[in-house]
């Protein structure tokens, strides 16, 4: 037996106990004012499902990345964090319908769970499902990877500009947002403005650092070339100004350390697993204080609490909270929308004087529905399939995204291997989809939308499935 065959069974057990058993638990045993009621026990029941399945790809010795982000972001946002939320009786966003709502939506979530589930366990017996056989896989063509670099020391010149130079980025976003208002970009009845520049400033930026990266981690050739060093020099500089987790919202902080992080160690499962692990630690210790930089000095007020739970109940972990608004929204005689919501979050780009009825965001329609002076809030993609679709869609959705998972998935360990060509596609795009997973599950998809296009976009710039060294990037 191998030595990392007898580490992974040593932490096997210590690793799927502690996740859940001992941390549900231990969430469970402290004092609140929640009630035991069912919502309780249905929260503790996916809190531990989503434990047991998070520690499973942990532990898988085939890198899951798909996989792996989907049951981080359940087993804390939609698990641990509700279950504090239970047991201290204290939510960020108020749940306005009754009490069987919540419960209802609970039990939507694990079902939405299972099945993602049977979706991977039907991709695994889906035959030719190891990716050999198939068509020239896509690799990053060389010529046109420069205008990509172009592009993204444009767009990212632009965002800077625009906002009155590099240190503004440093600052707080309350300030960047103030910036964009003064400028004209971003206004009250619509941000599609602020989103597209910000969108362009960013995300060619990001793709250009993680072609570059890819390209230094695997050729040796690459390392010894001086004009590949100095462009990555400057894509890593301008991805420290425009790409930090000063200026950017948290969860898109989390898609760059994620997409690099996967992107540096293409190959490594030791580092999948640490990502996975640390990613519960994040999630509990760091993202509920990383709005520090949400607010300028006169407008943040720290957080004062003396129990290591109230963080995760009073701060931005709503989306259970807000599918259960969401299912109240449905059933006060608004009704299911059958695809409308949808169809506003594909055709985002459509501007408002043209389409009067747009939808609007998933979270913002429920959100002015309550009466809430602030809008911005979540809407999982377990609520923008249910108000979109009821539970029929909402389990056939969830049944096509485990299914597309497991087999991307599979396809990715079959060919991100140490051999592959610096230009695999594949290799690239997952990583980066895998870490903004977080915000399209978290939602709402209108929001998400656009920076998903302009990433669409780049990539399908750079595609090419042509072998030959005056293409291929190699």
């Amino acid at each position: 037996m191998s030595p990392r065959t007898l580490l992974s069974r040593a932490l096997s057990v210590p690793l799927v106990l502690g996740l859940s058993v001992l941390l549900p638990l231990a969430v469970a045993a402290q004092p609140g004012a929640g009630s035991r009621d069912a919502a309780y026990w249905l929260q503790l029941t996916l809190t531990v499902y989503a434990g047991a399945r998070l520690s499973a790809m942990i532990l898988t010795g085939r890198r899951k990345l798909l996989q792996g982000s989907f049951w981080l972001f359940v087993y804390m946002a939609m698990g641990v964090a509700p279950l504090a939320q239970t047991v201290l009786g204290q939510v960020p966003t108020p749940v306005v319908g009754p009490r069987s709502d919540l419960t209802e939506a609970i039990a939507l979530v694990l079902i939405g769970c299972v099945a993602f589930d049977v979706g991977v366990l039907l991709a695994r017996h889906r035959p030719g499902g190891t990716g050999r056989g198939e068509s020239r896989p896509a690799l990053v063509h060389r010529h046109r990877l420069s205008l990509l670099v172009l592009l993204a020391f444009a767009g990212s010149a632009a965002l800077v500009v625009k906002l009155g130079g590099p240190a503004v980025f440093f600052s707080s976003r309350q300030e960047i947002v103030a910036d964009l208002q003064e400028a004209g970009i971003s206004q009250a009845d619509s941000q599609a403005g602020q989103a597209f520049l910000r969108g362009f400033g960013t995300v060619p930026a990001l793709i250009a650092l993680l072609v570059y990266t890819r390209r230094l981690v695997t050729s040796r050739r690459s390392r010894r070339s001086p004009a590949v060093l100095a462009v990555w020099v400057a894509l890593l500089a301008v991805n420290t100004v425009v790409n930090n987790p000063v200026s950017n919202p948290r969860y898109w902080f989390l898609t760059v350390l994620f997409s690099l992080l996967f992107t540096v160690f293409p190959v490594s499962a030791a580092m999948y697993r640490s990502a996975l692990s640390l990613g519960v630690v994040m999630a509990l210790v760091v993202f509920p204080f990383a709005d520090r930089f949400r607010y300028d000095e006169l407008n943040y007020h720290p957080l004062q609490t003396t129990s290591v739970l109230e963080p995760l109940a009073i701060k931005d972990y709503d989306q259970v909270g807000m599918f259960a608004n969401t299912v109240t929204f449905v059933r006060s005689g608004e009704g299911h929308t059958y695809g409308r919501q949808l169809a506003g979050s594909l055709l985002f780009a459509v501007p408002r004087s043209v389409w009067p009825d747009k939808p609007l965001d998933t979270g913002v329609l429920v959100g002015q529905w309550m009466g809430a002076v602030n809008t911005n809030l979540s809407s999982p993609v377990w609520a923008e399939l249910w108000i979109d679709a009821g539970p029929v869609g909402m389990v056939a959705g969830f049944l096509a995204m485990g299914y597309a998972a497991a087999r991307v998935d599979r396809r990715y360990a079959h060919r991100a291997r140490r051999r592959a060509p610096p230009g695999s596609l594949i290799a690239l795009v997952v990583p980066l989809v895998a870490g903004y997973s977080f915000i399209l599950l978290r939602g709402p998809l209108l929001q998400a939308s656009g920076r998903v296009a302009i990433a669409l976009c780049c990539i399908l710039l750079i595609t090419t499935r042509r072998q030959d060294r005056g293409a291929a990037l190699r």
